[in-house]
Protein backbone atom coordinates (compact mmCIF):
# COMPACT_ATOMS: atom_id res chain seq x y z
CA UNK A 1 0.00 0.00 0.00
CA UNK A 2 1.60 3.24 -1.00
CA UNK A 3 0.78 7.15 0.09
CA UNK A 4 -2.12 7.70 -2.74
CA UNK A 5 -3.58 4.42 -1.93
CA UNK A 6 -6.89 5.14 0.22
CA UNK A 7 -8.56 1.90 1.93
CA UNK A 8 -11.94 1.11 0.91
CA UNK A 9 -14.46 0.43 3.80
CA UNK A 10 -17.28 -1.91 4.34
CA UNK A 11 -18.06 -5.49 3.91
CA UNK A 12 -16.96 -8.33 6.58
CA UNK A 13 -15.19 -10.87 4.18
CA UNK A 14 -12.36 -8.63 2.78
CA UNK A 15 -12.01 -6.03 5.59
CA UNK A 16 -8.91 -4.06 5.08
CA UNK A 17 -7.36 -5.53 1.89
CA UNK A 18 -9.25 -3.36 -0.95
CA UNK A 19 -8.07 -0.30 -2.05
CA UNK A 20 -8.64 2.56 -4.41
CA UNK A 21 -5.75 3.69 -6.49
CA UNK A 22 -6.74 6.44 -8.81
CA UNK A 23 -9.13 5.21 -11.14
CA UNK A 24 -9.31 1.51 -10.09
CA UNK A 25 -10.19 -0.67 -7.12
CA UNK A 26 -7.99 -3.65 -6.45
CA UNK A 27 -9.17 -6.12 -4.05
CA UNK A 28 -8.41 -9.84 -3.56
CA UNK A 29 -9.93 -12.17 -6.88
CA UNK A 30 -12.53 -14.67 -5.96
CA UNK A 31 -11.80 -18.01 -7.33
CA UNK A 32 -13.77 -17.69 -10.55
CA UNK A 33 -12.43 -14.15 -11.25
CA UNK A 34 -12.23 -15.09 -14.89
CA UNK A 35 -15.45 -16.65 -15.20
CA UNK A 36 -16.62 -13.89 -13.18
CA UNK A 37 -14.62 -10.93 -15.04
CA UNK A 38 -16.35 -12.32 -18.20
CA UNK A 39 -19.88 -12.63 -17.46
CA UNK A 40 -19.49 -8.75 -16.05
CA UNK A 41 -18.07 -7.52 -19.67
CA UNK A 42 -20.48 -9.55 -21.18
CA UNK A 43 -23.28 -7.37 -19.20
CA UNK A 44 -21.75 -4.41 -20.11
CA UNK A 45 -22.00 -5.11 -23.90
CA UNK A 46 -25.71 -5.86 -23.55
CA UNK A 47 -25.88 -2.21 -21.61
CA UNK A 48 -25.62 -3.23 -17.68
CA UNK A 49 -23.22 -0.46 -17.10
CA UNK A 50 -24.40 -0.49 -13.60
CA UNK A 51 -21.42 -1.97 -11.95
CA UNK A 52 -17.65 -2.10 -12.23
CA UNK A 53 -15.78 -2.95 -15.26
CA UNK A 54 -13.14 -5.64 -14.46
CA UNK A 55 -9.65 -4.46 -15.94
CA UNK A 56 -7.34 -7.52 -15.08
CA UNK A 57 -5.62 -9.63 -12.36
CA UNK A 58 -2.60 -8.90 -10.75
CA UNK A 59 0.53 -11.64 -10.35
CA UNK A 60 -0.05 -11.83 -6.37
CA UNK A 61 -4.00 -13.04 -6.60
CA UNK A 62 -5.58 -9.22 -6.39
CA UNK A 63 -8.44 -7.95 -9.12
CA UNK A 64 -8.45 -4.83 -10.57
CA UNK A 65 -11.63 -2.95 -11.43
CA UNK A 66 -13.13 0.39 -12.19
CA UNK A 67 -13.83 2.61 -9.45
CA UNK A 68 -17.83 3.86 -9.21
CA UNK A 69 -17.81 7.19 -7.70
CA UNK A 70 -20.95 8.10 -5.20
CA UNK A 71 -21.98 7.04 -1.72
CA UNK A 72 -22.48 3.80 0.41
CA UNK A 73 -24.48 3.56 3.04
CA UNK A 74 -22.17 1.54 6.34
CA UNK A 75 -23.36 0.30 9.39
CA UNK A 76 -25.37 1.72 11.54
CA UNK A 77 -27.19 2.71 7.82
CA UNK A 78 -27.87 6.37 8.08
CA UNK A 79 -31.83 7.79 7.58
CA UNK A 80 -30.86 8.78 3.51
CA UNK A 81 -30.25 5.02 2.74
CA UNK A 82 -33.79 3.92 3.97
CA UNK A 83 -36.09 6.35 2.49
CA UNK A 84 -38.77 5.08 0.47
CA UNK A 85 -37.11 6.67 -2.63
CA UNK A 86 -33.63 4.95 -1.71
CA UNK A 87 -35.78 1.91 -1.25
CA UNK A 88 -37.41 2.01 -4.76
CA UNK A 89 -34.32 2.92 -6.68
CA UNK A 90 -32.97 -0.12 -5.35
CA UNK A 91 -35.67 -2.25 -6.81
CA UNK A 92 -35.34 -0.64 -10.04
CA UNK A 93 -31.58 -1.30 -10.28
CA UNK A 94 -32.49 -4.96 -9.56
CA UNK A 95 -34.37 -5.12 -12.04
CA UNK A 96 -32.36 -3.60 -14.65
CA UNK A 97 -29.89 -6.02 -13.54
CA UNK A 98 -31.67 -8.77 -13.89
CA UNK A 99 -33.30 -7.81 -17.50
CA UNK A 100 -29.77 -8.03 -18.99
CA UNK A 101 -28.75 -10.91 -17.20
CA UNK A 102 -31.94 -13.25 -18.08
CA UNK A 103 -29.69 -12.01 -21.81
CA UNK A 104 -26.33 -12.96 -21.22
CA UNK A 105 -26.10 -17.13 -20.74
CA UNK A 106 -24.12 -18.14 -17.84
CA UNK A 107 -20.76 -20.69 -18.32
CA UNK A 108 -22.02 -24.21 -17.60
CA UNK A 109 -18.70 -25.07 -16.67
CA UNK A 110 -18.10 -22.54 -14.57
CA UNK A 111 -17.71 -23.34 -10.63
CA UNK A 112 -20.20 -20.74 -9.10
CA UNK A 113 -19.60 -19.72 -5.40
CA UNK A 114 -23.12 -21.79 -3.59
CA UNK A 115 -22.28 -19.38 -0.15
CA UNK A 116 -25.66 -17.74 -0.85
CA UNK A 117 -26.95 -19.46 -3.63
CA UNK A 118 -30.26 -20.17 -4.88
CA UNK A 119 -31.01 -23.83 -3.95
CA UNK A 120 -32.89 -24.77 -6.29
CA UNK A 121 -30.77 -22.94 -8.89
CA UNK A 122 -31.38 -21.36 -12.12
CA UNK A 123 -30.26 -20.02 -15.78
CA UNK A 124 -30.12 -16.49 -14.84
CA UNK A 125 -26.59 -15.38 -12.66
CA UNK A 126 -28.11 -13.53 -9.54
CA UNK A 127 -25.88 -11.38 -7.51
CA UNK A 128 -26.92 -12.36 -4.03
CA UNK A 129 -25.38 -10.09 -1.79
CA UNK A 130 -27.72 -6.56 -2.45
CA UNK A 131 -26.43 -5.06 0.72
CA UNK A 132 -26.58 -1.61 1.58
CA UNK A 133 -22.86 -2.03 1.64
CA UNK A 134 -22.83 -3.09 -1.92
CA UNK A 135 -24.78 -0.43 -3.64
CA UNK A 136 -23.09 2.74 -5.00
CA UNK A 137 -25.63 5.92 -4.51
CA UNK A 138 -25.75 9.09 -6.48
CA UNK A 139 -28.35 12.30 -5.79
CA UNK A 140 -30.30 9.65 -3.60
CA UNK A 141 -30.96 6.84 -6.06
CA UNK A 142 -29.23 3.69 -6.14
CA UNK A 143 -26.82 4.32 -9.40
CA UNK A 144 -24.82 0.81 -9.59
CA UNK A 145 -23.82 -2.47 -7.45
CA UNK A 146 -20.47 -3.81 -6.40
CA UNK A 147 -18.96 -6.87 -4.99
CA UNK A 148 -20.02 -9.96 -7.24
CA UNK A 149 -18.06 -12.24 -5.50
CA UNK A 150 -21.23 -14.59 -4.47
CA UNK A 151 -22.97 -14.18 -7.84
CA UNK A 152 -24.14 -17.34 -8.98
CA UNK A 153 -26.95 -19.05 -10.70
CA UNK A 154 -30.69 -18.79 -9.31
CA UNK A 155 -34.24 -17.34 -9.81
CA UNK A 156 -34.76 -13.62 -10.16
CA UNK A 157 -37.17 -14.12 -7.54
CA UNK A 158 -34.22 -15.09 -5.27
CA UNK A 159 -31.45 -12.18 -5.79
CA UNK A 160 -35.39 -9.99 -4.80
CA UNK A 161 -35.56 -12.24 -1.52
CA UNK A 162 -32.20 -11.66 -0.73
CA UNK A 163 -32.27 -7.62 -1.40
CA UNK A 164 -35.74 -7.42 0.94
CA UNK A 165 -33.51 -9.39 3.92
CA UNK A 166 -31.17 -6.47 3.69
CA UNK A 167 -33.34 -3.23 2.57
CA UNK A 168 -36.66 -3.86 3.88
CA UNK A 169 -35.19 -4.55 5.91
CA UNK A 170 -37.02 -8.16 6.68
CA UNK A 171 -36.10 -8.63 10.60
CA UNK A 172 -38.04 -8.47 13.34
CA UNK A 173 -38.35 -4.97 15.04
CA UNK A 174 -35.42 -5.62 17.99
CA UNK A 175 -32.89 -7.22 15.27
CA UNK A 176 -33.85 -4.09 12.70
CA UNK A 177 -32.68 -1.21 15.33
CA UNK A 178 -29.35 -2.79 15.56
CA UNK A 179 -28.03 -1.61 12.42
CA UNK A 180 -31.33 0.25 10.70
CA UNK A 181 -32.86 3.89 11.66
CA UNK A 182 -36.61 2.72 13.85
CA UNK A 183 -39.85 2.57 12.60
CA UNK A 184 -39.74 1.38 9.27
CA UNK A 185 -42.73 -0.12 8.31
CA UNK A 186 -41.82 -3.43 7.07
CA UNK A 187 -44.93 -4.47 5.27
CA UNK A 188 -45.19 -1.52 3.92
CA UNK A 189 -41.66 -1.24 2.43
CA UNK A 190 -41.68 -5.03 0.89
CA UNK A 191 -44.68 -3.23 -1.02
CA UNK A 192 -42.70 -0.32 -2.37
CA UNK A 193 -39.47 -2.75 -3.16
CA UNK A 194 -41.51 -5.44 -5.18
CA UNK A 195 -43.86 -2.70 -7.03
CA UNK A 196 -40.73 -0.73 -7.96
CA UNK A 197 -39.25 -3.72 -9.44
CA UNK A 198 -42.47 -4.72 -11.40
CA UNK A 199 -43.08 -7.96 -9.44
CA UNK A 200 -45.93 -9.92 -10.98
CA UNK A 201 -48.75 -11.37 -8.83
CA UNK A 202 -47.43 -15.12 -8.86
CA UNK A 203 -44.30 -14.29 -7.77
CA UNK A 204 -45.79 -11.36 -5.03
CA UNK A 205 -47.15 -14.51 -3.57
CA UNK A 206 -44.03 -16.82 -3.72
CA UNK A 207 -41.81 -13.78 -2.14
CA UNK A 208 -42.48 -14.49 1.42
CA UNK A 209 -41.55 -18.00 1.32
CA UNK A 210 -38.67 -17.49 -1.02
CA UNK A 211 -37.69 -14.76 2.16
CA UNK A 212 -37.99 -17.38 5.04
CA UNK A 213 -35.70 -20.08 2.91
CA UNK A 214 -33.15 -17.20 1.99
CA UNK A 215 -32.85 -16.53 5.32
CA UNK A 216 -32.47 -20.45 6.45
CA UNK A 217 -29.45 -20.46 3.92
CA UNK A 218 -27.51 -16.82 5.24
CA UNK A 219 -27.87 -18.87 8.38
CA UNK A 220 -26.15 -21.79 7.40
CA UNK A 221 -23.83 -19.24 5.96
CA UNK A 222 -23.18 -17.50 9.35
CA UNK A 223 -22.63 -20.58 11.08
CA UNK A 224 -19.85 -21.53 8.59
CA UNK A 225 -18.49 -18.82 8.97
CA UNK A 226 -18.42 -18.87 12.38
CA UNK A 227 -17.64 -22.33 13.10
CA UNK A 228 -14.04 -21.68 10.49
CA UNK A 229 -13.29 -19.21 13.11
CA UNK A 230 -13.94 -15.94 11.20
CA UNK A 231 -12.96 -13.08 13.53
CA UNK A 232 -15.67 -10.67 11.85
CA UNK A 233 -18.30 -12.79 11.68
CA UNK A 234 -17.70 -13.77 15.50
CA UNK A 235 -17.99 -10.88 16.89
CA UNK A 236 -21.43 -9.62 14.47
CA UNK A 237 -23.04 -12.61 16.27
CA UNK A 238 -21.81 -12.03 19.49
CA UNK A 239 -22.87 -8.20 19.08
CA UNK A 240 -26.25 -8.69 17.52
CA UNK A 241 -27.66 -11.58 19.77
CA UNK A 242 -26.03 -14.47 18.93
CA UNK A 243 -27.69 -17.35 17.51
CA UNK A 244 -31.26 -16.64 19.87
CA UNK A 245 -31.46 -13.44 17.27
CA UNK A 246 -31.48 -15.68 14.30
CA UNK A 247 -34.25 -18.25 16.37
CA UNK A 248 -36.41 -14.85 17.20
CA UNK A 249 -35.80 -13.74 13.40
CA UNK A 250 -37.07 -17.04 11.80
CA UNK A 251 -39.98 -17.25 13.92
CA UNK A 252 -41.21 -13.65 12.90
CA UNK A 253 -41.31 -14.38 9.77
CA UNK A 254 -43.18 -17.18 9.98
CA UNK A 255 -45.80 -15.82 11.84
CA UNK A 256 -46.19 -12.76 9.78
CA UNK A 257 -45.64 -14.33 6.48
CA UNK A 258 -49.87 -13.80 5.80
CA UNK A 259 -49.55 -10.08 6.51
CA UNK A 260 -46.68 -9.91 4.21
CA UNK A 261 -48.50 -11.42 1.47
CA UNK A 262 -51.17 -9.62 1.78
CA UNK A 263 -49.57 -6.11 1.54
CA UNK A 264 -47.86 -7.39 -1.61
CA UNK A 265 -51.20 -8.64 -3.07
CA UNK A 266 -53.74 -6.10 -1.94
Amino acid sequence: MTAEDEALVGGMVNVGAVFRRGELVERPAPRNARTLHAHLLALREHGFDAAPAPVGLTADGREQLTFIPGDVALPPFPDWAMTSSALASVGSLLRRLHETSATVAVDPRAEWPQDLADPEGGTMLCHNDVCPENVVFRDGRAAALIDFDLAAPGRALWDIAMTARYWVPMLDPGSATTLHPPGLDTAARLRILADAYGLSAEDRAELPGVIEQATDVCRAFVTRRVASGDPAYRQALAERGGWERWDRLQTWLSDHRRTFTAALLS
